[in-house]
């Protein structure tokens, strides 16, 4: 997985095996975490649930499949295809806290407000806890959904767990017992891909869909807010030339919101747009969509940084990165920032291995469910059938007609000739 996040003055992204982090001002020597090389799993480790067909987890590719960053910004998590879970503290050095293990290959990371846990979902929709006090202990099962977890997120407060499933459904559920669940966020139509508690709105919610639409939620009642259709507002502020190629419902695979809560940054998989919203703060305070940014290449991932700047990540070797920065209502491309020169420069040597991970970064795409219409196909062989049994009926009537009337006729002559 190609990601991309800030650990307070470190750029971090994932690509392939790696984990790299880039000090956006001063010139520090970067941190780069291989999975490859890491710690193997102990042989004689027993797991109460060897699931992904029987493999061992010896047998891993060692890609990371999920990263998250702490919310002061002091600590980073990932976990890769291998099942490990890797927890690290940046400052004031990079250092590995330590490795553990998970049941099942996880989706998603999340750490508590208090960052006192570190949640993970799995892809058979269980949620583990991780201490981040005790960072040798075991994990803990939480909580269950029926289908494949694809994202979490928890309240500000740390009172509510929000998790998104294969299946359109957004559970919020009470952490502390999450047995109790407090409501449901119903209405997408395909999976729930993005999850986000936007900064500076404790009450709401933000969710992306396979459905092309992303949603506004007052999360605690399960009440919808706002919904927008993103092809729609493609179409809206698109060309001619650029409608025709809106052919596909676009997947929201990542919602990003700037520090000061005024802005709200939606990014879809392989399109090369950035919608931003902004918070309307007059009179009832909603989302309104603000402007769509053109990109030269499709984004793989972005994020705000403490400066309310967003950084780009883009499928291009020639500027792999770009800033926008929000200046006289508008967004403007930085291409003179001197972070962009100084994250780019060392970003260089890892460009052929984010190159190759990108050619199989379609995550969601697998996902869609495909429907089969077996109403319509027995109706078309029912009225076949009947359409058959009627030239039967009438092949047959015609023989019977024949028939009769060579009766007739033959009577007919009978009775002439006597």
């Amino acid at each position: 997985m190609t990601a991309v996040g800030f650990c307070g003055e470190w750029f971090v992204f994932t690509c392939d095996k790696k984990l790299v982090a880039i000090h956006t001002k001063r010139a520090r020597e970067s941190f780069v975490f291989d999975c490859s090389t890491a710690e193997k799993k102990p042989t004689n480790t027993k797991d109460d649930n060897n699931s992904d067909g029987g493999a061992s987890e010896e047998t891993g590719s060692d890609k990371v499949l999920a990263f998250s960053v702490s919310p002061s910004g002091k600590l980073v998590a990932l976990t890769d295809d291998t099942k490990r879970l890797v927890l690290f503290h940046c400052e004031p050095s990079w250092q590995c806290i330590s490795i553990r293990w998970v049941v099942r290959r996880c989706t998603s990371l999340m750490f508590s407000q208090a960052e006192d846990e570190l949640l993970a979902t799995d892809k058979s929709g269980d949620v583990y806890s991780f201490s981040v006090v005790e960072p040798q202990r075991e994990g803990e099962l939480k909580m269950g959904h029926l289908s494949m977890l694809l994202a979490v997120s928890m309240s500000p407060d740390d009172k509510y767990i929000i998790t998104a499933d294969r299946d359109e459904k957004i559970r919020v559920s009470h952490l502390r017992s999450p047995y109790n669940i407090q409501s449901f966020c119903l209405g997408h139509q395909q999976f729930v891909s993005a999850l986000l508690v936007p900064s500076g709105h404790p009450h709401w919610l933000l969710s992306g869909s396979g459905d092309g639409t992303m949603k506004l939620w007052e999360y605690e009642s399960g009440r919808e807010l706002q919904s927008w259709d993103l092809k729609e507002l493609e179409e809206t502020q698109s060309s001619e030339a650029d409608k025709q190629k809106v052919t596909k419902m676009p997947t929201v695979c990542r919602i990003t919101s700037s520090a000061d809560a005024r802005h709200v940054a939606v990014q879809c998989e392989r399109v090369s747009t950035v919608h931003f919203f902004t918070v309307d703060q007059e009179g009832e305070e909603k989302l309104v969509p603000h402007r769509r940014v053109s990109l030269s290449h499709c984004p793989l991932d972005m994020t705000f940084d403490p400066e309310g700047r967003l950084w780009v990540l883009m499928d291009s070797s020639d500027a792999p990165l770009q800033i926008y920065t929000h200046r006289r209502d508008s967004w403007e491309c930085d291409a003179e920032s001197p972070e962009l020169n100084r994250v780019t420069e060392a970003f260089k040597p890892h460009w052929d291995t984010l190159e190759a991970s990108t050619k199989t970064n379609n995550r969601f795409e697998h996902l869609y469910k495909v429907s089969f219409d077996n109403v319509t196909t027995y109706l078309q062989k029912k009225r076949q059938r009947l359409e058959k049994q009627q030239q039967k009926r009438g092949v047959a009537q015609k023989a019977n007609s024949n028939k009769k009337t060579k009766k007739e006729t033959s009577e007919a002559v009978t009775e002439s000739s006597t």
